[in-house]
């Protein structure tokens, strides 16, 4: 396994039926962590593993998936998309350091996906768009974009255009960004991931997950454009998920915001202000580190990374 320089917590959400599992999937194709494509309606996707998802044929429960771009490791939270288990997307959300949303290029953006952009915006999560389904019959690049900022506001950059056409719809979203280009300079990489960082700039790729077009690119444009949040050296957590194993054992989902969080290290809420009668303090027996249904015990787990601990109640 390749060293790892970056660790990045990214979350995928969609209106239901715009293929988000179908893209999950092909991603952790492309990236060598799966060695076959599963299908929701093969009811053999990676990410749906729970026996009502199958049946159902779609996401209910937030899944987790790793997979490692040269030295970027991802954890990939895959949420539900229907309307009902919106709920699991918004505790999802909090942990996120980007978001990838994916848009239905015949269906456009519909009511879910703008309730889904709300919570990002509100949120302050930069996105990535994913529009899919690009092989089948649909308005067009130009009219998905004028969508997406007519019914979502400003920012939205085709990253697959040519470099001309993408440096000049920049150049629109952001000051330092345009000060660059009317002067005749090439726009800074870094400034360039300033800006997505900050939700200036909303960078698109269209493709289709289900061929796996525009898969590769897309990944690659993941890779370079998003940056990890610095840490602070003491430990600290956000749990935003609590779950059963099918042995019974209770599983609580955190993402480590600082430090590291070492197996059998005591875990409290205790802050100034809190009640003593509030103040709750346990152990840490097993860290679990999840992709798909399978999990590895880890000794240790660093900032930036997500996982499940058993032993907590």
């Amino acid at each position: 396994m390749q060293d790892v320089t970056k660790r990045l917590v990214v979350g995928v959400l969609a209106h239901v039926d715009s293929g988000k599992t179908t893209l999950s999937e092909a991603m952790l194709y492309r990236a060598g962590a799966i060695r076959r494509l599963g299908r929701v309606d093969h009811r053999d996707a990676f990410l749906d593993t729970d026996s009502l998802e199958r049946a159902r044929g779609i996401t209910i429960f937030a899944k987790q998936a790793l997979f490692q771009l040269e030295g970027t490791q991802i954890a990939w939270l895959d949420t539900p998309g229907h309307v009902d288990f919106s709920a699991e997307a918004e505790r999802t959300v909090q942990v996120l350091d980007y978001a990838v949303l994916v848009v239905s290029g015949p269906d456009g953006v519909q009511s879910h996906t703008e309730t889904l952009w709300a919570l990002l915006r509100r949120s302050h999560v930069p996105t990535f768009l994913f529009v899919n389904k690009m092989d089948l019959p649909g308005p067009g690049r130009e009219a998905i974009l004028d969508q997406l900022r007519r019914r979502l506001g400003e920012g939205f950059v085709d990253f697959g255009a040519d470099a001309a056409a993408r440096d000049e719809a920049l150049a629109l979203c952001d000051e330092r960004l345009m000060e660059a280009y009317l002067a005749g300079q090439p726009l800074a990489e870094g400034d360039i991931v300033t800006a997505i960082a900050r939700r200036h700039v909303f960078p698109c790729w269209f493709g289709s997950a289900l061929k796996l077009e525009g898969v590769t690119e897309f990944l690659r444009g993941v890779e370079r454009y998003a940056v990890p949040p610095l840490y602070p050296s003491e430990f600290g957590g956000k749990v935003f998920k609590i779950a059963r194993d099918p042995q019974g054992v209770r599983l609580t989902y955190l993402k480590v915001t600082g430090g590291a969080l070492k197996v059998k290290d005591l875990l409290t809420n205790r802050r100034p202000g809190l009640p003593e009668d509030q103040v709750w303090e346990e152990k840490a027996d097993q860290l679990r580190i999840y992709s798909g249904a399978q999990y590895r015990a880890a000794d240790q787990v660093p900032a930036g990374a997500v996982c499940a601990v058993a032993g907590l109640s």
